[in-house]
């Protein structure tokens, strides 16, 4: 059974809370540095970023602050589709914004096409194992994961074609808003599967609400 579309109190009720904190957490730091590498790489970045990044070029506001209004945006839209939200859900929201822009004030630009693609490829590692801790706290979907479970229960189409969907969308307003895409957007798109699906083995964290093994989960 899924913790994800449980309430909060029922989220916190599953057990191993402080454990699950910490990969909460610690998901998020990553993801957030992960998100910073592929910015300072300035070989383009994944859809939602290139959708953030064209946001800025049109308004006087940091990168950081983008992701949160997006992502509160994005949460608002959890009301019509009776989605609930979780502590995850919401510290996805603020917790990757600020410790995004914290991470651009302190990593430099990367220079040589050779550490540009080492920084991007290892950006897209530090991203999916970063994703891999967040769901394995079982803490709630991320505001624009909730998006597109919540397309898929209200409409009947797979989950695979709801997030390309999103996903191309976006990636095309960002584009037509001067966001940069690039090698790093089509290494994001072919790798971070893969790469979450590897770490999956090492985060998820067995409760007693789900009786699946890790081996299962990660499958």
């Amino acid at each position: 059974m899924s913790l994800t579309n449980l309430s909060p109190r029922q989220q916190f009720a599953a057990g191993r809370v402080p454990l699950r904190l910490a990969n909460l957490f610690g998901g998020l730091l990553l993801f957030a540095l992960a998100m910073a590498l592929m910015v300072r790489a300035d070989l383009g970045v994944d859809p939602w970023n290139v959708f953030h990044l064209g946001i800025t070029h049109h308004v006087p506001l940091s990168l950081g602050t983008v992701v949160i209004i997006v992502g509160v945006l994005m949460l608002l839209t959890w009301i019509p589709m009776k989605q609930w939200p979780g502590l995850g859900t919401v510290a996805n929201v603020f917790v990757i914004g600020l410790a995004l822009d914290l991470f651009l004030l302190i990593l430099p630009q990367v220079s040589g096409l050779g550490w540009q693609i080492l920084t991007l490829l290892g950006a897209i590692a530090i991203n999916g194992l970063g994703g891999a801790m967040y769901i394995g706290s079982h803490f709630g979907a991320g505001p624009r994961d909730g998006l597109m479970t919540g397309l898929h229960l209200r409409t009947g189409l797979s989950i695979r074609l709801v997030r390309t969907s999103i996903e191309l969308l976006v990636l095309g307003i960002g584009w037509l808003l001067g966001g940069p895409v690039g090698l790093g957007t089509v290494a994001y798109a072919l790798l971070i599967g893969p790469s979450t699906q590897f770490f999956f083995r090492f985060t998820i964290i067995k409760l007693g609400a789900d009786r699946r093994s890790r081996r299962d989960l990660a499958s």
